[in-house]
């Protein structure tokens, strides 16, 4: 198929006859820090034209709920008060519809603002979101694809160096304090295990995976992120989400 215009025009002329051609799906995208989760989730958005939702999606809801975007960054995937307890009497908070009231700002209720977000971006197109307890918020939509991205250790620490973003002496203990926000983060809201194979449909492993698709090419033994797309891109087909 040709599309005439622009090379912009041409981009959307394909992503709709893509569209056109599938169903329409959401993919959730949990991950360890430093495992390359968001690096996968944005190629894999690149693959499929579809857009990649993280971060944007606070300023979304702080838009939508008219409550100041800080709040949310404050609270962005890290558990609200009394965990323990919660963990104890296996309680997780509602996540109806959000409050008005005088806990506007909780975070439970910013978790409620946020999710309604969510759900929403799911009804309207098919997308791919990052982290925030997505798998556990969409749970029961149709054509709902979770994946979990982890790595070892020393490829965790080798991404976060490169980044540039700790003294080398704080890399392990900022990643260990990431994973530890995150893991509390699920269970508080989800009441499950974050690592646990069981919520997700696709466990990847990025330990050894290249970046660049010319270095792996060169190394017979090493994949790069592309053919891990790849390999979620044939999963989609056997799924009968992704026209084959």
């Amino acid at each position: 198929m040709i599309f005439p215009g622009t090379s912009a025009e041409r981009r959307e002329g394909k992503k709709e006859a893509f569209m056109a051609e599938n169903k329409k799906f959401v993919i959730t995208v949990g991950r360890q820090y430093g495992s390359g989760g968001a690096e996968m989730a944005k190629r894999l958005g690149e693959r499929l034209g579809l857009h990649v939702y993280d971060k944007e999606i606070l300023k979304m809801t702080s838009e939508e709920s008219g409550i100041r975007e800080s709040y949310f960054h404050l609270a962005d995937e890290k558990a609200g008060n009394k965990l323990l307890y919660r963990i104890i009497h296996s309680l997780i908070p509602e996540n109806g519809t959000p409050s008005l009231g005088s806990d506007l700002i909780s975070s439970d209720n910013l978790f409620r603002f946020q999710s309604s977000v969510i759900r929403k971006l799911a009804q309207e197109e098919s997308c791919i979101i990052i982290g925030r307890c997505a798998d556990y918020v969409l749970d029961g939509t149709e054509n709902l694809v979770r994946l979990f991205v982890y790595a070892e250790i020393e490829e965790r620490i080798n991404k976060v160096r490169e980044k540039g973003y700790f003294p080398e002496e704080d890399i392990l203990k900022n990643i260990k304090r990431i994973d530890r926000e995150r893991r509390d983060y699920y269970r508080y809201y989800t009441g499950k295990s974050w690592e646990n194979l069981e919520n997700y449909d696709l466990m990847i492993n990025t330990t050894k995976l290249s970046y660049d698709l010319h270095v792996a090419l060169q190394i017979s033994t090493k994949l790069s992120y592309d053919d891990m797309v790849e390999c979620v891109v044939d999963y989609l087909k056997m799924r009968g989400i992704l026209a084959k």
